[in-house]
């Protein structure tokens, strides 16, 4: 399958919408269970933005969305500024064809190029797949969160992953970093 990256755009939120709205109903990976509405789509797509933050689309050839990624604030306290948290969801028809994988990849080069040190995945369901695909980007397993989530009529674990950007823990963060204003005391 061929496809590019991108920015994401206003533009992309009907299929971001759509993309977000099959996880919620059939997935494991986030723990909503109501979708949100294209304007409350809206409102976090500005906000991760507006805050510094990239997020990115995989489009096919004909430019349809095949699924997005973004990074986001782990924690609102200051110490947790050089820490990002990523998220990512395909389209179904995208599922298991490098295109997370690229995405991803993509996210932490420009997370790095940032000058964030850390970034966490934050695996709901503990979903083999997803666990996969962080981990053939250089995440490692943290932990195991046990019956963190009820949903689908089941107990759900999460797992905690994480990987070094950059220079990691190996020197001191520059100063500076944003989005500053992002965070709380």
């Amino acid at each position: 399958m061929t496809f590019t990256l991108r920015d994401a755009a206003v533009a992309d939120l009907p299929a971001i919408t759509e993309i977000y709205r099959e996880s919620v109903l059939n997935g494991v990976a986030t723990y909503e269970v109501t979708p949100p509405s294209e304007a409350e789509m809206m409102l976090r797509l500005t906000t991760i933005t507006g805050s510094g933050y990239p997020y990115l689309v995989a489009l096919d050839e004909s430019d349809a969305i095949l699924g997005y990624t973004y990074a986001s604030a782990f924690r609102t306290r200051t110490a947790y500024r050089f820490l990002v948290e990523d998220s990512i969801y395909l389209a179904p028809e995208a599922r298991g064809k490098g295109i997370g994988r690229a995405l991803l990849k993509e996210l932490v080069s420009r997370c790095t190029a940032l000058g964030f040190r850390q970034m966490v995945a934050v695996i709901g369901g503990a979903h083999p797949s997803s666990i996969a695909l962080h981990r053939a980007v250089g995440f490692e397993h943290q932990g195991l969160m046990k019956a963190t989530g009820f949903k689908h009529g089941r107990w759900l674990d999460t797992a905690i992953m994480q990987r070094p950007l950059g220079e990691g823990m190996e020197t001191p963060p520059t100063e500076g970093v944003y989005p500053d204003t992002l965070y709380q005391g």
